[in-house]
């Protein structure tokens, strides 16, 4: 069998002297036509091969370069040098791609982030990027994992919608019409009962009305797909196609919603820092270096490992979005104009406001609840004091909201009169509305935008650098 291999993983975890094993990778460095480091993706530690001279052939030694991929046959052995426990002396060495080292972009040296997001297709080669999707890999599997263990189901909800959860309207077309010529009715609009669908559709920005049904079915649900924005937003927090977690559930009220979403954020993080120390002490590291160059005032009060566990163990502190208005308003930073953004009542709170809250005040999580509903989505349910709606946000030190969410608007009556005031239509959403004529239930659900919580993870500090191939404005390669 070809693939009968050891992964490098594997040999580093048990430290073992074996006989007679096979790994395959790619050529990391070559040193003194003897040394080989060989890497396979599994971990971000090489395993050093010894060619021993003079029992191989030249042409083969050539052939030897950075990224060529390998099959090395041979013992596992102490060795002799510093840096590595164990090295593998080989007897049989096949190369099974060749690689032209002077052309290969990545070189052996430090690249920056922007050059490495130009060659988003070999930066996974990178230690680095190994980490980070490694983590990400870990993440993705514990968000299945814990919404399992607690009975949900999982919903695949429509990545082609006919309508905008968000109220929006920055949504991607999807349609067969021809660009250059689309039919048109009598008042000159495009014709989209011509269309492949027989409406107008787009990519979804949310799946949680779908969600809803599916709540209102199963009791609880969660969803974990892409989404996608045509926001014009050229950050480094935003991206146009982004994947997002959506639990709903039957029979909870705001307060289950975050102790639910508090449970979760502690779950997953608590799985990668027991499924990937080695990766996350790298990256920790990592940080730690970068930050040296930053002035003192901006450096990070904790190192990335730190600050995992103060997350994962501390309870997230819980105010309202009044009293948070009131903190901003008493804080020095307000009180110095050191705000870009204005502070009063009613604002949609801006990344300095949520990280001042986080990272200075608290410093710690952020639950913030009951939101204006001017600035609040129509389905979310409205409190008794006439301005406010049962909303929530997590906020995370570093990058802000990390999660939103909300009661669900259950009652009919409330929730088409919202719909009127915001002009949003009853005959596109009567699907929808039937959740509220037919037994209808308490009920909320909140969206974690999975690219954020890895961002949060690995201590990145751009969200295009903890995705495979960002999707950003004039940029969809590869």
């Amino acid at each position: 069998m070809f693939n009968k291999r050891t992964k490098i993983r594997e040999i580093i975890s048990k430290q073992e002297s074996q006989t007679g094993i096979t790994v395959m990778g790619w050529v990391r460095s070559f040193r003194n036509n003897q040394f080989i480091a060989l890497n396979d993706g599994s971990t971000n530690t090489n395993i050093q091969v010894v060619a021993t001279l003079g029992n191989f052939p030249d042409e083969l030694i050539k052939r030897i370069t950075t990224s060529a991929s390998l099959r090395v046959y041979g013992d596992l052995v102490p060795s002799l040098g510093k840096g590595q426990a164990l090295e593998l002396v080989a007897t049989e060495i096949e190369i099974l791609g060749d690689s032209d080292a002077e052309k290969y972009p990545l070189q052996p040296k430090k690249h920056s982030l922007e050059f490495l997001r130009e060659i988003a297709h070999l930066r996974f080669r990178t230690n680095t990027f190994g980490a980070i999707f490694r983590i990400r890999h870990s993440l993705a599997f514990a968000v299945h994992k814990f919404y399992n263990e607690r009975g949900f189901v999982y919903l695949h909800t429509p990545i082609i919608t006919a309508s905008d959860a968000e109220g929006a309207g920055e949504m991607f077309r999807v349609s067969t019409l021809p660009l250059e010529n689309p039919p048109r009715d009598e008042d000159g609009k495009i014709d989209f009962k011509e269309d492949f669908f027989g409406k107008a559709t787009n990519l979804t920005v949310s799946g949680q009305l779908e969600g809803e049904l599916g709540a209102t079915a199963f009791g609880e649900i969660y969803t974990f797909g892409p989404t996608f924005r045509a926001e014009n937003s050229n950050t480094a927090r935003h991206l146009a196609e982004f994947w997002m977690i959506e639990p709903e559930m039957a029979f909870c009220d705001l307060e289950d919603n975050m102790n639910l979403a508090e449970s979760f954020i502690k779950y997953i993080i608590n799985y990668a820092m027991e499924h990937n120390m080695e990766d996350l002490l790298f990256l920790d590291q990592r940080l730690a270096e970068e930050e040296k160059q930053l002035p003192t005032e901006k450096r990070s009060e904790m190192g990335l490992i730190d600050k995992l566990k103060f997350v994962s163990e501390n309870n997230f502190e819980r105010i309202t979005y009044t009293e948070a208005i009131d903190i901003l308003f008493n804080s020095p930073a307000y009180k110095k104009k050191k705000f870009q953004y204005e502070v009063k009542w009613g604002i949609d709170m801006q990344s300095e406001h949520e990280r001042y809250l986080v990272e200075k005040h608290f410093k710690k999580p952020v639950i913030v609840t009951n939101y204006p509903k001017d600035i609040k989505a129509f389905y979310m349910r409205q409190n008794d004091d006439g301005k406010t709606v049962a909303a929530m946000d997590i906020l995370a030190p570093g990058i802000g909201e990390i999660v939103g969410g909300s009661q669900r608007e259950e009652r009919l009556d409330r929730l088409t009169q919202r719909m009127h005031e915001m002009h949003i239509s009853e005959e596109e959403l009567w699907w929808y509305l039937d959740t509220r004529r037919y037994g209808t239930v308490p009920h909320a659900g909140f969206g974690l935008g999975f690219e954020r919580m890895v961002l949060f993870v690995t201590g990145m500090t751009n969200i295009r650098d903890v995705i495979a191939f960002p999707r950003t404005p004039k940029s969809a390669e590869f």
